[in-house]
C-alpha cells in the first residue's frame, strides 16, 4: 500500500467517525449515520478526483474505502453514547482528519505533476469539502466557517509547507510536514484561541 493510499484510507475512516457523530447529534438512524459518515468521509475526495479528472474516482476504484466509512458509522452508532461531550470529540477528530485530508489531497496533486497552484487547492479542497457537506447537510454550523478559527487558513497552511518542503525532502516526508502544520495550526486555534482578524461592521464615512 502506498503513502498516498494510507492517507487516503486514514482519512475516509477518521472523516466517517465525525459524519456519524454529527449524526448522532441529529437522532438519525443506522441508514441515516452510514449516509452522513460516507459523505463526509469521500465527500473532499471526491472533489478533488473529479477536478483533476482522475478516473476512476478513489472510492470507485477501491470500493473497500465506502466499506471503512460503513464500519466507522455502526462504531458510533453503538458507542456515541458513551462520551460526555460528542462536540468536543467531533472538533478533535475534524481536526485529526484535516491532519491526515489536506496532505493527501497535495499528494495526489503532486503525483500528477500539477500546477502548484493546483496543489494548494487540492489541499484546501480534500480537507474541507467533506466536513462542509456534513455540516449543511446535518443543518450544523460548519466547522470550516466559524468565526475566527484557523481552519482553512491551516489547511492552506499546511498544503504551502508541503509544497516548500518537496524543495529538500522526499515527497513522503514532506507530506508528514503538511500533516504537522495543518494540525498545529487548528489545534492552536482550539486550545489558544488563534485565529485571523474578523470583518467588523462600522458607519460609512460622511
Amino acid at each position: 500500500m502506498t503513502v498516498l493510499e494510507l492517507l487516503d484510507y486514514a482519512s475516509v475512516f477518521i472523516f466517517a467517525l465525525t459524519g456519524a457523530l454529527v449524526a448522532s447529534r441529529a437522532q438519525l438512524d443506522i441508514v441515516g449515520f452510514g449516509f452522513v459518515a460516507s459523505l463526509t468521509a469521500v465527500g473532499g475526495g471526491t472533489l478533488r478526483d473529479v477536478i483533476l479528472d482522475r478516473n476512476p474516482i478513489f472510492w470507485v476504484a477501491e470500493p473497500a474505502f465506502v466499506a471503512v466509512a460503513i464500519a466507522a458509522a455502526v462504531l458510533v452508532f453503538f458507542t456515541a453514547h458513551l462520551f460526555e461531550s460528542r462536540l468536543t470529540v467531533l472538533t478533535w477528530l475534524d481536526a485529526c482528519a484535516l491532519a491526515v485530508a489536506v496532505p493527501a489531497g497535495t499528494g495526489v496533486a503532486l503525483a500528477l505533476g500539477q500546477h502548484w497552484g493546483i496543489v494548494l487547492l487540492m489541499g484546501v479542497a480534500t480537507g474541507c469539502f467533506g466536513g462542509l457537506m456534513r455540516d449543511v447537510v446535518c443543518n450544523e454550523v460548519p466547522l470550516v466557517l466559524k468565526q475566527g478559527e484557523l481552519y482553512v487558513t491551516a489547511a492552506f497552511a499546511g498544503a504551502s509547507a508541503a509544497l516548500l518542503a518537496t524543495g529538500f525532502l522526499p515527497t513522503g516526508l514532506a507530506l508528514l510536514v503538511c500533516a504537522g502544520v495543518t494540525f498545529t495550526l487548528r489545534a492552536g486555534s482550539l486550545v489558544f484561541g488563534w485565529s485571523l482578524p474578523v470583518y467588523k461592521s462600522r458607519p460609512p464615512r460622511r
